[in-house]
């Protein structure tokens, strides 16, 4: 049984209120178990709030009635009212079912629109500040390194495991909704600093110079870990990650693998060396990204063949300011082809510094799109129903996921580098 400290105990006798009450009595359901032997205080937490649909399994317009179901659990009748999350812990959301400010580019109603305004500003109100992010160390949510956080996205468990030395798991959005509750998580797994050592050394044999090569490597590497629990450490001889690299490397090794902390000698914060990486371990495994293992992953995510084209999308995961400005220079003095939607998704806070920077009007004269807060993958599946012959993604994560949709459409699915891309939207095309 986890041991509990005074202040949990109060918590857990309900002297905080039954909101909190009922979040820390899940957190020590998690805690028994896992086998975990102590609770730790989270301080930064994000949390997949808003409309999603998912949510319409509880049949009520009832805020509170969904969340108690489907977030806290609750499998009876009763019904908690909405209150403050922890004060320690500094929450903010994921991302959320559409553009904050829009819906139509993205082909939601306006009755998703709306519930989802309505949804957030109730969580607002309980102290959850609405970013609507799948990068949130960009504005600046930053854990420490040993700070304790949860995340409700794969691709930010693993660059604030492994960039930052902070610690998570993969506790999912139930559990992490638990934690920014109640500011606590069960010490287990990632959380002890013991338990991060690298399992697997990876040498990688493939190219590794653009944006694009790391988003390929990242979901080839995970189509290579079979092993549960994984901690692979990369050598080798590599060009080093920068922040967009990086992000999409984690991105893709998310989508096909359950890595949670991925070291890289000589980038990530606990692999100056890849001894420091081991601490003493022997590796589980030794593996070889190739070139092979890179091409395959390529061919497998974008489609053979050339034609016309509906949606294209960029920024997955969502575009930093540099990433917003190089596209808008690709785009500026030109126009996307007529039946082309041109997405490029961000979060709240890069938009805005795109609008100051003039990137979002260049962007928007050229009939594209800067959206913030989602993107068609976590939108209503309404988002690709325009797609009739092809769609393009600069994101590996984006294109393997809508393969079996939009094949099953007969409509073709390519990948590419942003530049690509564009030219595509440009012209109406995709040229193999």
């Amino acid at each position: 049984m986890v041991k509990l400290s005074e202040y949990e105990t109060k918590m857990a006798n309900g002297e905080m209120g039954p909101f909190k009450q009922k979040a820390i009595s899940k957190i020590i359901e998690y805690a028994n178990a896992l086998g975990a032997q102590e609770l730790c205080t989270v301080t930064k937490a994000t949390v997949y709030f808003g409309y999603h649909s998912y949510l319409d399994a509880i049949k009520s317009d009832d805020y509170n009635e969904i969340f108690s179901k489907m977030v806290l659990c609750e499998n009876s009748d009763k019904v908690y009212s909405l209150e403050k999350f922890s004060d320690e812990c500094f929450s903010q959301t994921c991302v959320g079912p559409c553009d904050h400010n829009c819906y139509k580019p993205v082909g939601i109603s306006k009755e998703v629109f709306d519930k989802n305004h309505e949804f957030l500003d109730l969580i607002r109100q309980a102290g959850v500040s609405i970013a609507g992010s799948c990068t949130p160390y960009l504005s600046g949510w930053l854990p420490m390194r040993g700070e304790h956080f949860v995340s409700t996205e794969s691709s930010n468990i693993l660059f604030c495991n492994s960039v930052l030395g902070a610690c998570a798991n993969a506790d999912g959005l139930e559990a992490s909704a638990w934690s920014a509750i109640c500011g606590r998580t069960p010490l287990w797994g990632n959380h002890i600093l013991s338990n991060r050592y690298a399992t697997h050394v990876v040498e990688v044999r493939c190219k590794s110079d653009t944006p694009l090569d790391w988003d390929v490597m990242g979901h080839a590497l995970g189509r290579l870990i079979t092993d549960g629990n994984a901690r692979p450490v990369l050598t080798g001889e590599f060009t080093r990650p920068d922040i967009i690299r990086i992000k999409k490397f984690f991105s893709s090794l998310a989508t096909t693998s359950g890595c949670e902390i991925c070291h890289i000698v000589g980038s990530t914060a606990e692999a100056p060396t890849l001894e420091a990486a081991l601490d003493g371990h022997e590796p589980v495994r030794h593996l070889v990204l190739s070139q092979e293992e890179y091409d395959k992953s390529l061919a497998s995510i974008c489609d053979k063949g050339s034609c016309g084209v509906q949606l294209v999308v960029l920024g997955c995961p969502h575009y930093t300011l540099q990433e917003i400005r190089d596209a808008a220079f690709m785009l500026e003095g030109k126009k996307v082809a007529d039946g082309v939607n041109l997405q490029i998704w961000t979060d709240l806070t890069m938009q805005y510094l795109a609008e100051v920077n003039g990137y979002a009007e260049i962007i928007e004269k050229a009939g594209a799109h800067l959206l913030n807060s989602s993107c068609p993958l976590v939108a209503a599946r309404t988002a690709y129903d325009f797609v009739k012959t092809g769609f393009v993604s600069d994101g590996a994560k984006q294109a393997h996921y809508v393969h079996t949709d939009l094949n099953s459409k007969n409509a073709k699915v390519f990948y590419g580098d942003t530049k690509r891309c564009i030219e595509a939207a440009i012209s109406g095309r995709w040229e193999e």
